[in-house]
């Protein structure tokens, strides 16, 4: 049978049981506004004017969550035929590479995801062309947390943010710092996801970063469940 992702230890498996809540949780709130939103258009009409905002946003977060996700779980796919007539040593050795071209694509993520989440935020973006060598100088004018979406309506419950992001000025649209967050979010567990896969390779628990093969796996499976009947 094919290898699935066993989480270790409490910690482990409370996170990865969040993981796939939130993952089912935005898979489930896009089928349900995407289903509202066509019964409305076709049966009554009418529609969602936010629906189809709402959605997009949520397809971006479903990517940027479930990319880190499928880190962790090996879930990713790659071609590994060269890595498998080579020798083990050099096998190791490539390995080790791509870790670190990895991990090296996932600070770039973070550093442009900060820079453009932080334009939102009122917050200061990073100085360095390709890595964060200092931070930016903020003044009045930098500051865009005014900034809003088109159409998502702005939530009453998050009425505290107007004083503190928006100098007391209500908002009538959900501000686009709120859904931008899921950018350097995502690209911080990213680059942790691809620390933690570096570890285990160096520390010889696996011998590459690609560990699923999907035709394979469906084959194995298949072959298990015809024995066990």
């Amino acid at each position: 049978m094919s290898s699935r992702f066993e989480p270790k230890g409490m910690l482990g498996k409370v996170v990865h049981e969040l993981e796939e809540t939130v993952i089912a949780l935005i898979l489930g709130a896009m089928v349900v506004i995407t289903f509202v939103n066509v019964v409305l258009r076709y049966g009554f009409s009418s529609g969602l004017i936010w629906g189809f905002e709402t959605v997009t946003f949520l397809f971006a977060w479903l990517i940027l969550f479930g990319v880190s996700y499928a880190v962790k779980v090996t879930a990713h796919l790659g071609v590994d035929a060269v890595l498998n007539i080579v020798a083990p040593s050099i096998k190791r050795a490539l390995g080790l590479l791509t870790a670190v071209l990895c991990i090296f694509y996932a600070v770039l993520l973070m550093k442009g995801s900060w820079d453009y989440w932080a334009n939102f935020a009122n917050l200061p973006q990073t100085t360095g062309r390709w890595f964060p060598t200092g931070i930016e100088e903020m003044r009045r004018t930098s500051y865009r947390a005014w900034y809003a979406v088109n159409d998502i309506p702005f939530p009453q419950f998050l009425s505290f943010l107007e004083p503190l992001m928006n100098e007391g000025e209500e908002y009538e649209k959900l501000p686009r710092f709120i859904p931008y967050a899921m950018l350097p979010f995502g690209a911080a567990l990213l680059l942790f996801r691809f620390v933690q896969a570096s570890v285990r390779l160096w520390a010889g628990h696996t011998s590459s970063l690609i560990v699923s093969h999907e035709a394979e796996d469906a084959v194995e499976d298949v072959k298990h469940m015809n024995a066990e009947a």
